[in-house]
């Protein structure tokens, strides 16, 4: 079947691009992308995903303001039209990684917007993802980050809320491939032999995109669970990895190293402030003080996990024919909390991962700049140097 991107020259296989030669329901092609001000203390969250093997388009937005999340879902059939729009949502790329144009028109949430991503430094591709699980591929993917800033408008119930790229900054990710895999589509662990992946785990993530005034970048730290950075068999297993920019056209600053001191919220998993030190690659060293903006938001309701829909599955699963949409609204000020997923599946104890940071970056001679960022901090299991166990 011929799409509108076979038009292009840019074909990887003898087949239309609609077709894929990994016939894994886990092989999914899209994008993340965030808005947010730690002024505003709003985080405005969405994203898109094509699944050709399950023939399924799906996608959400959310906003986070002061503890409440309202999430709106949407789903239909991916070969009937080729396209990165899905009922009210549209995505489009009006100039490569400089400017994506993001709307929701009317829908049923009350939830409407009209943005400009505009891209303040060139993507950054990430090291491949690769993770097996007894010798089979579990992850295998491209993916690139990018830092911007966002122009337009937010509306909730009516309420307009005005997005200036004087402070609204924008985080995005594009990616590729085989990810992990996500119940309702994953084998049934009962028929398989337990899960060995080999390897050294990973229990920390500390990912952060961000900007402020003609700075920006990325940064990506991974631990094992002794706090050690070396190579992980883990969907992300890159000890270390980030750049930053003065501006699209200036000479990057490479990073070549990055370490932490944390402080936890005491009882919980919950990033109460940090300290990052980034070493770049001609000597000089980057320290980045991070705080949160408000309580992390939370990814149950976006529609990658089994149950997040009302139907009890997930982004990549058959919703019914047409356009499918459904919304709903947490108050997530208080946390950790329990929280039921739509298929009866209880989460106790959860807690947010992506906040909301304000940031205040420190260069080698002295010169800061303050802003926002985008920052995920996964803890699993055991973490000997914030002492979890």
């Amino acid at each position: 079947m011929l799409s509108p991107y076979d038009e292009l020259p840019v074909h990887q296989t003898p087949y239309p691009l609609s077709f894929v030669s990994n016939t894994d329901p886990g092989f999914d092609d899209g994008y993340f992308f965030g808005a947010f001000s730690a002024e505003e203390r709003c985080f405005c969250f969405q994203g898109l995903r094509i699944n050709p093997n399950t023939d399924i388009i799906g996608g959400y937005v959310g906003v986070m303001r002061d503890g409440v999340q309202r999430t709106v879902r949407f789903s239909r059939t991916w070969r009937e039209l080729c396209d990165t729009a899905v009922g009210p949502y549209r995505l489009e790329v009006l100039q490569p990684y400089r400017h994506i144009r993001l709307t929701l028109e009317d829908n049923p949430s009350g939830l409407r917007m009209d943005l400009h991503w505009l891209g303040s430094a060139p993507p950054y591709e990430e090291a491949h993802h690769l993770a097996t699980d007894r010798g089979r591929p579990v992850t295998d993917q491209t993916r690139y980050s990018q830092p911007g800033t966002v122009r337009g408008w937010i509306e909730i119930d009516g309420r307009r809320i005005e997005v200036d790229p004087a402070h609204w900054y924008g985080s995005r990710d594009h990616s590729w491939g085989l990810y992990h895999q996500r119940p309702p589509l994953a084998p049934d662990p009962r028929w398989l032999p337990p899960r060995d992946p080999g390897g050294v785990p990973r229990a920390l993530r500390l990912w952060t995109l961000f900007g402020a005034g003609e700075l920006s970048g990325f940064y990506a730290i991974h631990e094992s669970p002794e706090g050690e950075q070396v190579p992980m068999n883990d969907t992300f297993g890159t000890p270390f990895e980030g750049r930053l920019h003065l501006g699209w056209d200036a000479a990057p600053i490479e990073l070549v190293g990055g370490s932490h001191q944390l402080e936890l919220v005491p009882g919980t998993r919950l990033l109460k402030s940090g300290t990052i030190t980034l070493t770049a690659a001609d000597g000089g060293r980057w320290t980045q003080r991070l705080e949160p903006a408000g309580p992390p938001w939370v990814t149950a309701t976006i529609g990658y996990q089994a149950g997040s829909w009302r139907d009890g599955g997930s982004m990549r699963t058959y919703h019914g024919p047409g356009v499918n949409l459904e919304w709903d609204e947490f108050d997530f000020s208080r946390q950790p909390f329990d929280h039921t997923m739509y298929d009866g599946t209880v989460h106790q104890g959860l807690h947010g991962k992506e906040y909301l940071s304000r940031v205040v970056t420190t260069a080698p001679d002295g010169r800061q700049w303050v802003g926002a960022g985008h920052t995920e901090l996964f803890l699993d299991g055991p973490f000997k140097p914030l002492g979890l166990r």
